[in-house]
């Protein structure tokens, strides 16, 4: 017979729940706090619904009707430097951390309002009302509310989003030396998702001050937790990350606020992470006005029994019990609550005069102008002002034929020597004399605090990545060892990095630099090998360089790193043996942003490529003695790419060859032909022509490989067709 040992978590897990000591010394001013918060948040979600159910807001209402506790029981003890973030139900967390800003001391429940809780209030609403006064200017809604000074990160539609955006803030705070920091909610349904799991492990590992507050109200819309997950106590994950976690009863608030205060101390002190698990329950259906059991997957008696645990009740009774406050008082607290938020309907509505008697309508001079669409989308180069560019025709400093690879990590150094906000990142960065091909070359030795070494955790580390940036200290580095790790990450990539600027109102700054290489010719096979930039180029927010030459390779990298938008920054693995004329001492100047280089002038054909395939253009034009003009795009996304180059080439030849490596169906081609196509169609003597790899991805098999990507011979035989199509008589080899 085997011996068995029975094994123990290394962290402590535990349920709280209040005695009648805890309600005897809880402090006046802090209940009365609380109650305050509950019946704001209560009154001003049942305005939403009623506005909801008038169709009055454009799309969900996610209300946290019965949730208040939670929320309003973890947030009160938090300081201004403190941070949150949230889901999509969010309203009430984003109530109570801004009340606590606008009104640090507390808030006495039986005085008026105070002016700025009543324009809060109007301008919370404006914004799920989806009006030009709102914290994100109408375009966050009832899911995306941010607001900055406050300490409110931004609440997030996609479940489980914005945990690693929250470890991205933790971990500027813990750099930075400060005591502060982050608390990000989600619910039941988001605990089983990878982001949160793989953050749990990484805010683990590196101590980060974050707590995962999980609101489990029993729904993932209408499936039951327990359908979900065979252990339904979800702060028993934390064992699996020893990381020490409570359970509390979130309809209690001064259970809440007591597991806080021991989850702050345990934060503060600089032990890392917790997880807090408040039971809470939504007394309406997942969006709008009508219950669960409408829907037919709750019962009316189990609706009916969380009900009669309404937090505020609860509150109102002890404090009651106390002789804190009368039956009256209590109802006085509602009826000036729900006078606010009449006063903020009337500061936003009218009647509509085509409506019955009684309906509103948004008054039109709220919503925002149609012309802000796509403001705010990237920045507006304001940082570059200023800026040192050269070409390498123009440069005064000593160059050198140097390795490619080595020009990567010498620029990297340099700018680290130089600003203490660059941050690096990414699976073995920190090992194997620069990662895995060399790039973070002796990085880790000068810089040991800023180059981080990560999990093999995409998501988690690209979104932690992007709360850096957000968080505007740091400007982090984010290194994915292949591009096809992206779709690991896609929802960190573009729905929240990509994405966050323009959705939560145009003046946020993303400042982060994606760098990643393409493998094609490697033998990695098709999950390691693709070409991101026609994806990234057709995701709103990003902007997208690739230097086909060593020099190029410093200017561009400056540049991005300057930039307060992500940028990718694209490399190729064959560039990285290869050799060409690079800086040896300065290493402080930047390409020209949006311009792109003319390799060669012709007159027969405008030849549009970047990264290895230039050269290969160029040979496939030497060799076949067309008169092509080779354009090095450099700059690929649509707000920074060079259409006078692009524009002034065509005019002269009326003829266009896109010229690429990877596979056709993912292709930056296909994005570009129909842009050359919308500016420059009367210039064209035939339809754009292009050279891609086919549509499969490359294989491991060296022949299967070389057969699916672009190279010389395939840039020759473009190059021919596009002539031939012109009537040219073009000889073959």
């Amino acid at each position: 017979m085997p011996h068995i040992n029975t094994l123990s978590p290394a962290s402590r897990w535990v349920e709280l729940r209040t005695t009648e000591e805890d309600w005897k010394n809880a402090d006046p001013s802090l209940l009365g706090t609380l109650l305050s918060h509950l019946h704001l948040i209560r009154a001003f979600e049942e305005t939403v619904v009623e506005l909801a159910m008038q169709g009055l807001v454009h799309g969900p209402a996610h209300s946290s009707i019965g949730q208040e506790g939670g929320a309003a029981g973890s947030i009160v003890s938090l300081t201004a430097a403190d941070q949150v973030n949230g889901s999509h139900r969010g309203h009430h967390q984003f109530l109570s951390k801004a009340l606590a800003y606008v009104q640090p001391s507390g808030i006495d429940p039986k005085a008026d309002l105070a002016p700025e809780v009543d324009a809060l209030l109007q301008r919370t609403l404006a914004e799920i009302l989806g009006l030009s006064q709102g914290f994100c200017r109408g375009r966050g809604g009832s899911m995306h509310l941010r607001w900055e000074e406050a300490g409110v990160l931004g609440t997030n539609a996609i479940v489980g989003g914005g945990v690693p955006l929250a470890a991205g803030a933790a971990w500027a705070h813990r750099h930075a030396a400060s005591d502060a920091v982050v608390v990000t909610y989600f619910g039941d349904g988001a605990i089983n998702i990878g982001s949160v799991l793989e953050t749990m492990n990484l805010a683990a590992a590196w101590k980060l001050p974050l707590c995962f507050f999980i609101e489990n109200n029993g729904y993932a819309v209408s499936t039951n937790v327990h359908e979900a997950t065979a252990e339904p106590r979800l702060s028993a994950r934390g064992q699996a990350f020893n990381i020490p976690s409570w359970k509390v009863d979130g309809m209690d608030p001064l259970a809440v606020h007591l597991v806080m205060q021991q989850a702050l101390a345990h934060m503060r002190a600089g032990n890392g992470p917790t997880i807090i698990e408040a039971d809470v329950y939504r007394f309406f259906h997942q969006n709008g006005g009508f219950p669960g059991s409408a829907f037919g997957y709750r019962s009316k008696e189990e609706e009916k029994m969380w009900r009669d645990r309404d937090p505020l009740d609860l509150l109102a009774r002890r404090m009651q019990e106390r002789g804190l406050i009368t039956a009256r008082e209590i109802a006085d607290l509602r009826t000036r609550m729900q006078a606010s938020m009449a006063d903020a309907v009337a500061a936003l509505t009218e009647a509509d005069p085509i409506g019955k008697a009684d309906a509103k309508r948004i008054r039109p001079e709220l919503w925002p102008e149609p012309g802000f669409r796509d403001i705010g989308v990237r920045g507006d180069l304001s940082e570059l002002a200023g800026a040192r560019s050269s070409e390498q025709r123009d440069f005064q400093g000593k160059l050198e034929t140097r390795k490619f690879i080595d020009v990567v990590a010498d620029v990297m150094e340099r700018r680290m020597e130089t600003d203490p906000r660059v941050i690096v990142m990414g699976e073995d960065v920190h090992r194997l004399k620069g990662g895995t091909n060399g790039a973070t070359r002796g990085l880790k030795d000068k810089f040991a605090d800023r180059v981080l070494g990560t999990p093999i955790s995409e998501n988690a580390f690209v979104g932690l990545g992007g709360g850096m940036a957000m968080d505007g200290r740091f400007r982090p580095v984010v290194e994915f060892m292949y591009p096809d790790f992206m779709w690991v990450a896609a929802d960190q990539v573009f729905n929240q990095i990509g994405k966050a600027r323009h959705m939560f109102g145009g003046d946020i700054d993303m400042p982060l630099v994606l760098r990643t290489k393409v493998a094609m010719g490697t033998g990695y096979g098709s999950q390691h090998s693709m070409d991101p930039a026609g994806i990234f180029a057709t995701s709103p927010g990003w902007r997208v360089v690739a230097a086909s030459t060593p020099f190029d390779y410093v200017g561009l990298m400056n540049t991005a790193l300057a930039l307060n938008d992500p940028v990718l920054v694209i490399e190729h693995v064959d560039l990285y043996a290869s050799s060409g004329l690079a800086p040896v001492d300065d290493f402080d100047y930047q390409i020209p942003f949006g311009k792109a280089a003319v390799r060669r002038r012709g007159n027969a054909v405008t030849l549009l490529t970047y990264l290895s395939m230039v050269a290969h253009s160029l040979d496939a034009v030497e060799e076949t003695g067309i008169d092509a003009e080779v354009i090095d795009l450099r700059w690929l996304d649509r707000a920074s790419i060079d259409w006078d180059t692009i524009g002034a080439s065509i005019q002269k030849t009326n003829n266009v060859l896109i010229v690429e490596q990877g596979a056709r169906g993912t292709s930056y081609g296909a994005w570009l032909v129909d842009e050359i196509q919308q500016h420059f169609f009367d210039w064209l003597d035939q339809p754009v022509q292009r050279v891609t790899g086919g549509e499969a991805s490359p294989s491991i098999s060296k022949v299967l490989e070389r057969a699916a990507c672009a190279r010389t011979e395939e840039v020759i035989e473009g190059l021919k067709h596009v002539m031939r199509n012109q009537g040219a008589n073009v000889q073959d080899a």
